[in-house]
């Protein structure tokens, strides 16, 4: 790759201009014929060989090169890369599904996540990119001097990313399976292998300059439904100006379909079906039993009266499928009760902040607000792949100067995602709501093939009322261009951003954990005379073995993107956030605090998120461990726990023992270097 910015953006300038060229190409063969499924393939198998190519041309046996992209890249560009490695999937995908799903509540990812790039601008990339090493885990080391503070950092960096990556991998999944047909568990291992090609070869240098591909992709993938939609539907195309009218409309709307009594009907019905559950929940283990000699039942008098074998094995196979035990049925219609509730729930207005009934119900739902733009701009300050981007700028005040370009390519979809989940709105709650269940468009079978749309006439009037539709927020997204009647080559399009986002995001976090275990763990602590050739071996093997592992958990499907997501950054921000800021400006902080506070902080994160968000992990065979959140707030915002039990750890750990030595001490001289040099 060239060292200068103007044979770059001649590079980029050519490639995005190709990228056109074949969108219109596909548009043009869509027009004449060509089946939908080709176009998917297309986009598909295009972008991973252009992906694969760059990662080819960018191979490297330097250390540096590998790990830090040989410092050099410039600060437009990295501002580009940083884009595309932020972008995952929760941003590019989950974002608009729940900015549509939730409304003003939904706010809370975009205030956390742009404001967190002022901490990263103000307090760390600076100071890191001034010490000039290859990881997180290298700062913390020398801050606070021996391993154990690595590897603490190690264990954190692995655990956040691990989560992280996952979440990208299950995207990639959902986007394979819908666009070219595939099983979502083959999907996912199809999204592996073009995760590898951009990393395995080059690392970090050949991951810099594939997310810049990615960047340009994605943007364009992400803004040109919206923007056709907003030409379509107000005849200004600017969706982030003329959204606000469309908003007028969906108020319109929310009144008439909200007052509608089938559609109060209808959540009447599931409220009931709550209701029940829970009276099986309190009359187990009879109700169990109950359940299965009632199928039983059914199924003999089907058979006696020859009904149709349809019928019969279906009820056969609903019996086969309840609960073993009580505490399997308790865990399973216990979830079955709260879908059901939150179905029959009044719905909220799009506009309302902090919606509920009541001033504990309000003061709950602000309380969650607060503390989720907390835990996502702690944890945007503190991830790790985010943070080692700034090792690759050739000065600390290009590592500056990268940050704002960061900020402002993200921006340019940040404030295009409020937009998105408008207009969708609009086009289901005017074309959807309220048609007959037997005509519903053919995208609503589509997407129900991979369970990320279910529909059920719960009154049984064939008419579809809201609360019988219910979608995946990661759907919102991909299934705009067939929602607003769009041609298919801009679904086609917006696969290959989502693509795009989930590969960017997911070779930045496979490299920081193979960054994490090869050079932190067993080059610096286990064999520090392993040659250049060998660590580079151990860093390409971990990163297999890791990307295989992620690719098996995705395929369980454990929760939402932007859940997941979520969990990543209440981690990683318990985790590194106070001891990184008090190593960098508070001199007094002790290596005993700050792997104290680590491992306390990480600990308290992971158990408030596992004992809330989830009654059983049947996949790891666990069961019974739920619990009612922490003055209500949810398990995407365990990290104000942690942060702060993290923080106050350091804290008292600190002051109670031994002041560190003098500044000329060697561990701490990075942190003189931060106060003498960084500005």
């Amino acid at each position: 790759m060239a060292d200068h910015d103007t044979p770059l953006r001649q590079y980029y300038a050519s490639y995005t201009a190709a990228f056109f060229l074949v969108v219109l190409l596909l548009a043009v063969l869509e027009r004449y014929g060509m089946p939908p499924r080709w176009i998917g393939y297309s986009f598909l198998f295009l972008t991973i060989l252009l992906y694969a190519t760059i990662g080819v041309l960018a191979r490297t046996t330097s250390v540096t090169e590998y790990y830090v992209a040989g410092r050099r890249v410039p600060a437009v560009f990295n501002g580009m890369a940083t884009g595309a490695d932020w972008m995952s999937s929760a941003s590019f995908m989950g974002l608009a599904g729940t900015l549509y799903l939730s409304g003003y509540q939904g706010l809370a990812y975009v205030m956390g996540w742009t404001g967190g790039y002022v901490l990263v601008a103000l307090l760390l990339a600076p100071y890191l990119r001034r010490f000039g090493q290859y990881t997180i885990p290298d700062f913390l080391a020398a801050r606070y001097g021996g391993n154990l503070a690595r590897l603490v950092g190690v264990f954190a960096t692995v655990l956040a990313s691990f989560v992280y990556v996952v979440a990208q991998i299950y995207g990639v999944g959902l986007i394979t399976s819908r666009f070219v047909g595939l099983q979502f568990e083959i999907g996912v291992y199809v999204g592996l292998a073009g995760i590898l090609v951009c990393s395995f070869l080059g690392g970090m240098r050949a991951v810099t300059w594939t997310q810049v591909a990615q960047y340009a992709i994605l943007i364009v993938a992400y803004l040109v439904p919206v923007t056709i939609l907003s030409y379509q539907v107000t005849g200004i195309p600017l969706p982030q100006l003329t959204y606000g009218q469309v908003l007028q409309k969906v108020q319109v709307l929310e009144e008439k379909i909200f007052e509608n009594p089938a559609e109060v009907e209808a959540r009447r019905l599931f409220r009931e079906r709550a209701d029940g559950y829970y009276e099986r929940i309190l009359t187990l283990p009879a109700s169990l039993e109950e359940e299965r000699r009632s199928l039983s039942v059914q199924i003999d008098e089907l058979k006696s009266s020859n009904a149709q074998m349809r019928e019969v094995v279906a009820l056969e196979r609903q019996r086969r499928e309840l609960p073993k035990s009580s505490e399997d049925a308790r865990s399973y219609w216990d979830g079955l009760m709260r879908q059901a509730g939150l179905r029959g729930a009044p719905p909220d207005h799009h506009l309302t902040p902090y919606p509920g009934k009541g001033d504990e119900v309000n003061a709950a739902a602000r309380l969650n607000f607060l503390t989720l733009v907390f835990c996502l701009m702690i944890g945007t300050a503190a991830l790790p792949h985010v943070l080692t981007r700034y090792y690759t700028t050739p000065s600390v005040r290009e590592a500056r100067r990268s940050v704002f370009w960061s900020l402002f390519f993200i921006l340019a979809l940040y404030l295009t995602a409020p937009a998105y989940a408008a207009f969708a709105k609009y086009e289901i709650y005017s074309s959807l709501i309220g048609s007959s269940i037997a005509q519903l468009p053919l995208w609503v079978s589509s997407w129900g093939k991979n369970g990320m749309v279910s529909i059920e006439d719960i009154n049984g009037d064939g008419i579809l009322q809201l609360a019988e539709l219910a979608l995946n927020p990661d759907v919102i997204l991909l299934a705009t261009p067939e929602i607003a009647g769009l041609p298919y080559v801009i679904s086609g399009l917006v696969a290959a951003g989502a693509l795009a986002a989930a590969l960017s995001t997911a070779d930045g976090l496979l490299l920081t954990i193979a960054g994490a275990l090869s050079h932190d763990v067993y080059y610096k602590i286990f064999r520090p005379q392993a040659t250049t050739q060998w660590r580079l071996v151990v860093s390409k093997s971990l990163l297999l073995v890791v990307a295989v592992l992620a690719a098996s958990v995705a395929s369980q499907k454990p929760a939402t993107i932007l859940f997941m997501v979520a969990w990543a950054f209440s981690l990683a921000g318990a985790a590194f956030f106070p001891a990184l800021i008090l190593g960098v400006f508070w001199k007094r902080a002790t290596p005993a605090g700050a792997v104290s506070g680590m491992a306390i902080g990480l600990l308290v994160t992971a158990y408030y998120m596992v004992r809330v968000h989830f009654d059983a992990i049947p996949w790891l065979g666990i069961q019974g461990i739920g619990m009612e959140p922490w003055l209500g707030i949810q398990s995407t915002s365990a990290g104000v726990w942690g942060v702060a039990a993290g923080l106050l750890t350091i804290v008292v750990v600190s002051l109670l023992g031994k002041p560190p030595s003098s500044l000329s001490d060697f561990r701490l001289a990075p942190h003189r270097i931060c106060y003498n040099h960084a500005f």
